[in-house]
């Protein structure tokens, strides 16, 4: 008798529960891990934005909702309102500038989309604290820019490039650019080409083709690079306070200094819990697209 002939002599209840135990097997790895080192501090983070800050720091056990109403004060919802606005900005900017390079590598022969693709990764391979430093270099005064600036006498004193809302700007869209470029080319490479020569054998033009054809169906590698660039911008802490100096506080910078420097633990946590709402916002707008996508 072979075996597949025993399992089929078995009860199904049988045969069910074996599943479900192998299922959860399977699955227990996974779901302790996220438990321990996601779900609890999370919860942790949650009870802490409902306490009270210690003397010396830390906290106490008494409920309060002050650090909530802190939170909506004009000045700490500025700064809010600042990380979201430059986070924008720095989506924007790395769709506009990915878009069409993703485009020219998935179009590219495949010797030169290797080599493409290996010029885009290549900057992961070095720290991203380092590669931020080193746009100090470019934009002090006595930088890059300025120099080649004013030897071209395009310009007659340094421009205030470092330590200012472009400098960040700059330097976010630097870092996240790849985020945008590698979810859009794997949208593209599998994108069927032969509807944009149908489009345009029925009448349409490149734009309307643009528009009516390609943008529609690699939408879901725009959602996807979108949201990959967009959160960790919004959340950003090192760009901003190395290009950006004290002057672009955003409110990574500023829940880094609840935690390390005021020590006021709970106020820290409300900011972070203000964060990760603001983040779910475009985690909720892509379920919602990509389903509109899918159907």
């Amino acid at each position: 008798m072979t075996i597949w002939q025993q399992q089929q002599q078995q009860p199904t209840s049988t045969i069910e529960t074996r599943k479900r135990t192998n299922l959860f097997v399977f699955l227990f790895p996974a779901t302790a891990w996220l438990l321990l080192f996601f779900i609890l501090p999370l919860l942790i983070v949650l009870l802490y934005s409902f306490l009270e800050r210690g003397t010396y720091g830390g906290i106490t056990w008494e409920f309060t909702l002050r650090n909530y109403q802190r939170v909506t004060s004009e000045l700490y919802l500025g700064v809010v309102w600042r990380s979201i606005w430059l986070a924008l900005i720095t989506t924007i900017a790395c769709l506009l500038i990915g878009y069409p390079l993703a485009f020219f590598i998935a179009t590219s022969s495949s010797r030169w989309r290797n080599a493409l693709l290996l010029l885009v990764i290549i900057p992961f391979w070095t720290n991203f604290l380092v590669r931020t430093y080193a746009w100090i270099v470019l934009l002090r005064t006595e930088g890059v820019f300025n120099v080649a600036l004013q030897s071209t006498q395009l310009i007659d004193e340094p421009l205030t490039l470092l330590f200012t809302p472009f400098a960040v700007t700059v330097g976010l869209i630097y870092g996240y650019l790849p985020f945008m470029i590698l979810p859009l080319y794997a949208t593209m490479e599998r994108f069927n080409f032969s509807l944009v020569e149908a489009a345009q054998d029925l009448g349409a033009n490149d734009l309307r083709t643009f528009f009516r054809v390609v943008l529609p169906l690699t939408m879901r590698g725009v959602i996807a690079g979108s949201l990959l660039v967009f959160i960790p911008a919004v959340g950003a802490f090192i760009t901003p306070d190395i290009l950006g100096g004290a002057k672009t506080l955003m409110v990574g910078n500023l829940i880094q200094n609840q935690f390390l420097k005021a020590r006021n633990w709970p106020f820290g946590s409300a900011l972070s819990m203000l964060l990760m709402a603001v983040v779910l916002v475009p985690v909720l707008i892509y379920f919602r697209t990509s389903e509109e996508v899918k159907s």
